[in-house]
Formats: C-alpha cells, structure tokens, sequence
C-alpha cells in the first residue's frame, strides 16, 4: 500500500476575465449620461472660481485644510460646525438607503465610482482593442507579438493616463487648482501632493483597469448589507423564468411551441460586467446595472417577441404574474411605507441643514475663565478675574468687535493691550483676546462666591450681537 497521500484540491480559483459585449438601448444610454456628468463634475470642479473678496480664496469648492476650512461656492464651513459635514453623510447614507430600497442597488449600477471608472476603462479597452470576441481572442493568444504587445501598450498607457487625471484632480481639491498644477509641472509642489496622486494613480490603474468586478463582488461591503434595505416589493432586474423557460435556440424543430421565449443566446450574459447570469436568479454579484435589459430587449424585438422577458420587477410582481394577474405600477412600489419613511428622514435633516445654515452668525465667541488663579484682589480691594475670550470674524473683512459684560452694574470691563472697549478682528479669522472683568470692593459680585454673568459681543459696524454665559468668582469661595 503506498504512503503517498493524494493531493488536496486548491480551493483558490483564478480569475476569469469577464469582457463585456457592446450594448445599445435606453439603460445604456443612462449609465452614459451618469458617466459623463458625474466625471465632468469631478474634473471640472476643481477649477470653477468664485468670487469671495480680497481676502478668501476664490476657488468655488476648496477643502483649506492649513486653515481648517470648507469653501463650497457661497457657502464657508468653519471646524466648529462640522455638524454640516456630518449632516451631509446622513443625508447621503438615508439617499442609499432610500434608492436601494426602492431599486436595489442602482448606486452601484450606475454613479458609484468603481462603476464609473471601470466603465470608463471598458470603453477605451474596446476602442483600442475591439468589442468582446476580439478581446477574448487577444487575451486568449498565447503569443506576445507585436500587434499584441502594441495593442497592450496602448491600452496600458491610455488607463494610466487617465489614472493620473483622477489622482491629480483630487489634490486640486485641497489647495488652489492653477497654483499647484504648475508647482506639480515645475517638481515645486510638496511631497505630499506627488505621494497622494501616486497612491491615487496606482489605485484607480488597479481598480478599474484589472480588478473591476472583484472590487464590487469582494472588497466593497455594501452587498452583504442591502438586503437589509430590500424588501419583496423592491424593484430590481430579474428574468421571468416563467415565460421564458424551457429556453431553447431551435425554433423550428419539433416540440419548439414548448418552449419560453428565451432562445439562450447568451446576450444578457456577454454584456454582464460582473460576468453573471441573471436566469440563475437573485445574486449578490448583481450590481442592477440593467444592461442586460437593453441586451434581451433586442434580441426579443429580432425573434419576434415582447420586451421585457428581463426588466425591472419586485417577488410580488413574480406571484402575480405566474397568477395570471397584472403587476403593480411602478409608483406603487415605489411609494410605500420604508421608501416614504427614508424619505421623510432625509427631507427632515436636509430641511434642518438648509435652516441652521441660514440662521448661523457670522461672529462668534467662546468663554474660558482662567483658572489659575480664580480671581485677584487689586490693592485697592477689587476683585478681579480673567477670561480668554475667542472672537470669530466669519466675515470677508475686518471688523470691530465691541465687549461688555453684563450681570451687576457694578462690573467693568478691561481688554488687555487695548484701553478701548473694543478690538478689531481680521477677516475671516478667530482672534484670542483676554479681557479682565472687575468687581469694585464690596459689591455684590466680589463678596459671592459666584456670579452669573453673560459675555456680549457686539459687531459694531452691523449691530450683530451674540452672548456667552459663564460665572464671576468673588472672595466668598
């Protein structure tokens, strides 16, 4: 008996290439529209001016991270009110949550980014190299000649430029976009810009031209989470096997009137970009991008059958059909209980964002009593604390920025480095001004323990006004 113990099948699979077939027709020309917007928008951006005075940057969308600030066209984010950002991401995580519900993973099908670019990618691919076949025969071809190695080359340097395009138009995005692009040019730029659009570059390169359907399948997690954003009524692209099994490609041979309308041309399948099978049902590969609607959608009209043996439909649609029943109308599935409740939700925080945009000051102040010590008694009896008072200009110029204090008469006011009761503050910065308030000796104020008292600052040009409240320490304590 032999000692040799039979090898253990591998349980890793290589990867099958999937070469999407060129489809015409109404999805089709959406995910071209998508595409073209949504990669206009990122590229261009950048480079839109706007307007803000002589002291803010005029790049109309700029993450100013040295000076922690947001610009978004008229719309200027100070650190403090990240609540917008953060307000923002709710809002686009109740978007996903509502479209999904409602359409099933459109997102992905056709405005998320490995989408886009991987589109994008096929598209130069299949202009360089031809439509499916003769991309398969090239892959398929064991030797590397020259028009293989030509073609290869060509199609290599054209998704690495368009790589560089992606990487370096993010960068513009966090320092102004004609300065840095002749600092990149002319090697001038920081290490960190090169370092970002080399990252950038490698990974769209990566992503879009090589790993393409194993990034949605594997890597992004979002298609193990929406089926809790699913229901039976959510519209999503299916086969209706029962009209279109048993499939059959000879129409003519004897017992063809049994069979369905599909004929198994493998149409729906040649132009999958994850390279799945819609008739094998419901697939977390499915990324709902509808191509193989357009695909069926053809061959039916050139067989002579209705369209829509695949399309867009929801489980309840499947057991009213197979009933003999009509389906329901779009908007019934649309409009139901869960979509009308994301909806509601993400109206709520929009609305709630739009208002506390249009309500915010543009000054402000925060308060911090010095603690060490809590207060001084001057030699002639008066007690004597000291705050650090942040004043913040949210304006485009300087203004004067008056303070007082209020809580008993007898309270006075002293800035420090200034014998006015006033201080001007630069545009669109924060300033750090101490400000000692004092309580003359036996009054109210300096033989309490505490006092309440309350900061105003008033812009003095406007007439704008904001408070703080916070405590005076006496002698008491």
């Amino acid at each position: 008996m032999s000692d040799t113990q039979p090898e253990a099948p591998s349980l890793y699979a290589a990867r099958e290439p999937v070469f999407p077939k060129r489809v015409s027709g109404t999805f089709r020309n959406l995910k071209w529209i998508i595409m073209i917007v949504t990669l206009g928008i990122y590229y261009l951006t950048p480079w839109i001016r706007w307007d803000r005075g002589p002291n803010l940057p005029d790049q109309a969308v700029l993450v100013d991270l040295a000076n922690r600030r947001f610009f978004f066209f008229w719309i200027e984010i100070w650190p403090h009110e990240f609540y917008f950002i953060a307000g923002l991401l709710v809002m686009a995580g109740l978007g996903l949550f509502l479209f999904t519900s409602a359409l099933g993973r459109v997102w992905c099908g056709y405005a998320c980014p490995q989408t886009v670019w991987t589109d994008l990618f096929i598209l130069v691919e299949r202009w360089i190299e031809g439509d499916r076949n003769a991309r398969l025969r090239l892959h398929r071809q064991k030797k590397w000649d020259f028009r293989k190695v030509r073609l290869r080359l060509t199609k290599w340097v054209s998704w690495l430029l368009i790589a560089l395009a992606t990487g370096g138009a993010w960068v513009f995005y966090f320092t102004d976009a004609p300065s840095l692009a002749v600092d990149l040019v002319t090697g001038n730029a920081h290490p960190v810009a090169y370092t970002t659009i080399l990252i950038l570059t490698a990974t769209t390169f990566a992503f879009g031209g090589f790993a393409r359907e194993q990034i949605c399948i594997y890597a992004c997690p979002w298609p193990r989470i929406q089926a809790a954003m699913m229901d039976e009524d959510t519209l999503t692209v299916a086969y209706r096997s029962w009209r279109g099994e048993p499939r059959g490609k000879h129409r003519k041979a004897e017992g063809a009137e049994e069979l369905g309308d599909c004929i198994d041309c493998m149409a729906c399948v040649n132009v999958c970009p994850v390279g799945i099978d819609i008739r094998d049902g419901q697939q977390l590969e499915c990324i709902t991008c509808a191509l193989c609607i357009d695909a069926c959608d053809e061959i039916m009209e050139k067989v002579g059958k209705p369209r829509g043996l695949i399309d867009y439909m929801a489980l309840t649609d499947e057991v009213a059909e197979r009933a003999g029943n009509p389906p329901k109308s779009v908007w019934k599935h649309v409009f139901r209980p869960r979509t009308l409740l994301y909806t509601t939700l993400w109206s709520l925080v929009g609305v709630g964002l739009v208002v506390a945009l249009f309500v915010r000051a543009d000054i402000s102040v925060t308060v911090a009593p010095v603690r060490n010590p809590t207060f001084v008694t001057l030699s002639d009896g008066t007690i004597r604390n000291t705050y650090d008072v942040r004043l913040r200009n949210q304006h485009g110029e300087d203004r004067p920025f008056e303070i007082s204090v209020k809580g008993h008469p007898a309270l006075r006011v002293q800035l420090e480095g200034t014998p006015y009761g006033s201080v001007n503050v630069p545009a669109d910065t924060t300033q750090l001004q101490r400000v000692y308030v004092l309580a003359p000796p036996n009054s109210e104020p300096a033989e309490s323990e505490r006092w309440d008292i309350r900061f105003w600052v008033e812009d003095i040009s406007n007439g704008e006004r904001v408070y703080k409240d916070t405590i005076f320490n006496g002698r008491a304590n």
